[in-house]
């Protein structure tokens, strides 16, 4: 059993990098059109939201099918926070994607920067938790 929990945990991780790598280049795409005004750095961040998403929809049923198979285990709510960083990072970047749908000019303004700045946080949260184990009972005993 313990081999096949370990392949899990690792393609769990390798598709968790995705969007920690997509979320905050879409902000980094952001501010590029805010500095720049030229409208292809929206779809550019449009695009990388859409990625991100994607494989952020993965990991949340990945982490929520383990979760779920983990319950019979152990039943401490430090368990709940990943899942729920992940659920929280799903709906921001839905909202993300819904706004920078709309036109160029006015998809990036405050409220589009805004929501990409919260999407690279929590999923910088979320893969900080997920790379270091820092609720993982077996690192902290």
């Amino acid at each position: 059993m313990a081999p096949v929990r370990m392949i899990g945990t690792a393609v769990h991780r390798i598709l968790l990098a995705f969007p920690t790598a997509l979320f905050p280049a879409a902000l980094v795409t952001d501010i590029a059109y805010l500095r720049t005004a030229e409208m292809q750095w929206t779809n550019f961040s449009a695009w990388l939201i859409v990625g991100g998403l994607v494989f952020c929809g993965a990991v949340l049923a990945w982490s929520l099918i383990d979760l779920l198979l983990g319950l019979r285990v152990d039943r401490s709510r430090g368990r709940l926070i990943y899942p729920g960083l992940l659920a929280i990072l799903f709906v921001l970047g839905l909202l993300n994607a819904f706004k920078h749908s709309q036109d160029a000019w006015s998809s990036v303004g405050a409220f589009g920067l805004i929501l990409s700045i919260l999407s690279a946080l929590v999923v910088l949260v979320a893969a900080f938790i997920a790379y270091s184990g820092v609720l993982n009972r077996e690192i902290a005993r």
